[in-house]
């Protein structure tokens, strides 16, 4: 599937659960590279849940998230070259991930979301850029390819066919006013969660059931200046997203696996992507590709 795409090289961020199905995923696909970047020890809760981490003490002990899953990931397939780099992301320079054709980044921050996009954008070469998140139950996809140009079957032809993607930036600034009335209620509750961190200073997940109070009152003020009823955060949506704080290992699955198969779609270049968020919510079982865009 991947031709002469083999050589791809792959830019990771943060070694959540979601990121080392995707990681597994692509390793197994047989890409070129692999570059993993996550400073942080193991802790109780990584081991109990990342399936790359061997219960083995001597195995993790003074290595960080990113060397442990390195070493895993290698035992997958050792014609792939898998690396890990040190340092916050958001301090590499342009010129560092224009070695790679796509990056994947997850548990960052609204600001550091929208600043590798930008430097992304900023290189000659498309980058694809991707953004993942889940928090208990719920999953979220972003996705940008730029200026992409990519071909599929139509009948019995092969059609060439192009798409223009948004930054994240300006994704995120379309006014809900302007979007389409069923527009998926996750879209919506994850800005606000992701707003609310912003605003208080809080790493993305530390958050908690006891921070609803406020969530809630910037979810009025939000609408309100969206001029969108509150009914499309519900409660209880908001509730599931601060009490699941942690990653849910189905939808990890889940989500790991179509960040996957995009990502290898986008660098093989074949096949329909995904524009430009996809949202998955256990609860109901559903997956949804939202196209939110600037209105033309």
């Amino acid at each position: 599937m991947l031709t002469n795409k083999l050589n791809s090289g792959f830019f990771q961020s943060r070694t959540r659960v979601t990121c080392e199905k995707f990681c597994k995923n692509i390793v197994l696909a047989g890409v070129g590279s692999v570059t993993l970047v996550d400073d942080r020890e193991v802790t109780e809760e990584a081991l109990s849940a990342n399936f790359l981490i061997l219960p083995d003490e001597n195995l993790y002990h003074g290595k960080t998230l990113a060397e442990v899953c390195c070493d895993s990931l290698k035992e997958f397939n050792p014609m792939v070259h898998v690396s890990v780099e040190k340092g916050d992301i958001s301090t590499f320079g342009v010129e560092f991930f224009g070695k790679f054709d796509a990056v994947v980044i997850s548990c960052c921050s609204l600001a550091k979301k929208k600043l590798i996009n930008q430097k992304c954008r900023k290189l000659s070469k498309r980058v694809a850029f991707y953004t993942v998140d889940c928090r208990g139950s719920c999953g979220e996809i972003f996705v940008d390819l730029k200026d992409y140009k990519y071909s599929k079957k139509k009948l019995e032809e092969t059609v060439e066919c192009q798409l223009e993607f948004p930054s994240f930036e300006d994704t995120i600034s379309v006014p809900w006013k302007a979007l389409p009335k069923r527009v998926s209620k996750l879209y919506f509750a994850m800005r606000v969660i992701e707003q609310f961190e912003d605003a208080e200073g809080r790493n993305p997940g530390e958050t908690s059931i006891a921070d609803l109070p406020g969530v809630l009152n910037l979810r009025k003020e939000l609408c309100e200046t969206n001029s969108v009823n509150e009914s499309q955060i519900p409660d209880a949506l908001l509730e599931r997203l601060l009490i699941g704080t942690s990653e849910y290992p189905p939808v990890c699955a889940i989500i790991g696996g179509i960040l996957g198969q995009e990502v290898i779609k986008a660098i093989s270049g074949k096949g329909d992507p995904l524009k430009n968020f996809f949202f998955f919510d256990a609860m109901d079982g559903k997956g949804l590709i939202e196209d939110i865009s600037e209105p033309k």
